[in-house]
C-alpha cells in the first residue's frame, strides 16, 4: 500500500515507478481524489491552471468530473498558438490574465530562453559576472577543480556566455508565475497545476517530497497528475472523447504508442527550450509552414520590428 500525501517525505522513486505502471482507470481514480482531497482542505477556493494543452486540458477535465465549479485560468501571454486561444476561448468558467510585461520586453531586460531554464539562468548571470555562474559553464568546482557533472550539464554551453544577446530564464517567471500569484493573492485560490514528475528531475523531486498535493510547501499546489505519462494523457483524450485543441491534429496509435499527427506539444510559440534536441523539421521549420506571418515576426530582427529570434538560432546552431 502507498503512502498518503500526508506523510512527508514517505514517497520513493519505487513507489513513482510503481504508480506510472498502473493501468489508466486506477489513475483517473486516485488523481480525482487528490483533486478532491485538494477542494476540500480549502474549501472550493482552489483553480485549475489551464494552459489550452493537452495536459492541462486532461486535468481541467478530470477536474470538473468531481468539482463542477472550479475554474480555469489561463495567462494570456501573447506566445500562444492562435489555435490554442481559440480553444481556451470556447471553455466555460476560465477566467483570463494578462502579465504586465510583453515578450520582447521581457527578452530585452532578461534576455532569450534558449538550451533550458536551468542553462539559460546560468549563463544570465555568467554575463553578469558571477563567479559561481562562470565556474558552472566552465564545468568546474569552486575550489577550481574540474567536475563531470558539470562539465557534462553546462561544459558545451560555455560559448553562449560570449553571446551578442541576452540570454535567461525570466520570461516564465513574468509572464506565467507573477501573474498566477498575484492571482492567487487577491482571490485567496490554491493552484491544480497538471505537471508530470517524468518531464524533469524537479517534477520528480517535488514528488517525492511532497507527493501530489503540497499543503504544507510555501506555496501549497497540487499536481495530481504527476505520476501519469503523456501516454497516459492521449490515451485519456482519446478513450474520454474530450475536446482538445485542434492544433494537435488526430491522435493515432502506432506500434502500440500513441501520438498526435501535429503538434506534440505546444507551449509558448518563440521558446528555444528542448529545440536543439528537436529532430528536424523542428517547431520554427513548421511555424515557417504553419503560421508564416507569425513566423516572419519571430525571426526578423528586432530592429526591424521582429523579435530578433533568427540571429539566436544561429548562434545556437537550431535550423528554421
Amino acid at each position: 500500500m502507498l503512502p498518503n500525501d500526508a506523510d512527508k517525505s514517505a514517497y520513493t522513486r519505487s513507489d513513482l515507478k510503481t504508480m506510472q505502471a498502473w493501468p489508466l482507470a486506477k489513475k483517473i481514480r486516485v488523481s480525482q481524489l487528490r483533486i478532491m482531497e485538494w477542494y476540500e482542505k480549502w474549501g472550493g477556493q482552489v483553480y485549475v491552471s489551464f494552459s489550452g494543452g493537452k495536459d492541462s486540458t486532461v486535468l481541467l477535465d478530470l477536474a470538473r468530473r468531481v468539482c463542477e465549479d472550479i475554474p480555469g485560468v489561463f495567462v494570456d501571454t501573447g506566445l500562444e498558438w492562435p489555435e490554442i486561444r481559440a480553444f481556451v476561448k470556447s471553455q466555460e468558467n476560465i477566467i483570463w490574465l494578462k502579465p504586465q510585461m510583453r515578450f520582447d520586453e521581457v527578452i530585452d531586460t532578461y534576455g532569450y530562453p534558449v538550451i533550458s531554464k536551468d542553462v539559460s539562468n546560468r549563463v544570465y548571470y555568467a554575463q553578469k559576472g558571477s563567479k559561481g555562474c562562470l565556474l558552472d559553464m566552465q564545468g568546474m568546482n569552486k575550489d577550481g577543480s574540474v567536475s563531470p557533472y558539470k562539465t557534462a550539464l553546462y561544459g558545451k554551453y560555455q560559448y553562449l556566455i560570449e553571446a551578442p544577446f541576452k540570454i535567461g530564464a525570466g520570461c516564465c517567471r513574468v509572464m506565467k508565475k507573477t501573474p498566477c500569484k498575484h492571482f492567487e493573492k487577491e482571490s485567496g485560490r490554491k493552484p491544480i497545476v497538471g505537471t508530470m514528475a517524468c518531464e524533469s528531475v524537479s517534477r520528480t523531486v517535488s514528488w517525492l517530497k511532497h507527493g501530489c498535493n503540497a499543503f504544507d510547501s510555501a506555496r501549497p499546489i497540487s499536481q495530481p497528475l504527476s505520476f501519469w505519462t503523456e501516454q497516459d494523457v492521449l490515451a485519456y483524450l482519446k478513450g474520454t472523447g474530450a475536446p482538445y485543441c485542434s492544433v494537435y491534429g488526430d491522435i493515432v496509435k502506432e506500434d502500440g504508442v500513441w501520438r498526435t499527427t501535429g503538434e506534440q506539444r505546444t507551449g509558448c510559440m518563440f521558446c528555444a527550450y528542448g529545440e536543439h534536441l528537436e529532430k528536424s523539421p523542428n517547431k520554427f521549420e513548421r511555424m515557417k509552414l504553419t503560421h508564416p506571418k507569425i513566423y516572419d515576426y519571430c525571426i526578423r530582427d528586432k530592429g526591424e520590428g521582429g523579435l530578433g529570434m533568427g540571429r539566436v538560432l544561429d548562434y545556437v546552431g537550431i535550423p528554421y
